[in-house]
C-alpha cells in the first residue's frame, strides 16, 4: 500500500489548514497501518511530495506567486511529477521488502523539522 502525503503535513501551512490537517492524517494513517499490516507481510509506506508543478499550481495560485513556485528548497525549483514516480515504483517492488510505515520525502531540499 503507498499513500501520498504532503510537506505541508509534516510543517503545517497557515493558508491550507484543512489540507494540512489530512495530509498529517495520511502519514499517521500509514504509520498505524503498517503496524497493524505487518505480520500478513504487508507494507504500507507513503511518498510525501513537496512542491511538485501541476495543473493545479496556476488554476490556484496568484500569478505573482506561480513564478516563484519551489524557490524554497535546495534545489530552487518544484518537482516534475515524473520526479516521484520512481519513489512509487521502489516501494511497490521487491527492493522494498523490509520498507513499511515510511514517511518518504521527495521534497527537492525542504527539510521536515526533526
Amino acid at each position: 500500500i503507498i499513500n501520498t502525503g504532503s510537506i505541508v503535513g509534516l510543517v503545517g501551512l497557515d493558508i491550507l489548514i484543512p489540507y494540512t490537517a489530512t495530509k498529517a492524517a495520511a502519514h499517521a494513517f500509514t504509520k498505524s497501518l503498517a503496524l497493524h499490516l505487518g505480520d500478513q507481510n504487508i507494507r504500507v509506506n507513503c511518498v510525501v511530495p513537496g512542491p511538485v508543478w501541476t495543473p493545479n499550481i496556476p488554476a490556484t495560485m496568484p500569478i505573482t506567486e506561480v513564478k516563484n513556485f519551489g524557490h524554497e528548497v535546495a534545489l530552487k525549483r518544484p518537482g516534475q511529477p515524473e520526479e516521484l514516480a520512481p519513489v512509487y515504483v521502489f516501494l511497490a517492488s521487491d527492493d522494498a521488502s523490509f520498507v513499511t510505515g515510511a514517511l518518504y520525502e521527495v521534497t527537492g531540499g525542504r527539510l521536515s523539522p526533526g
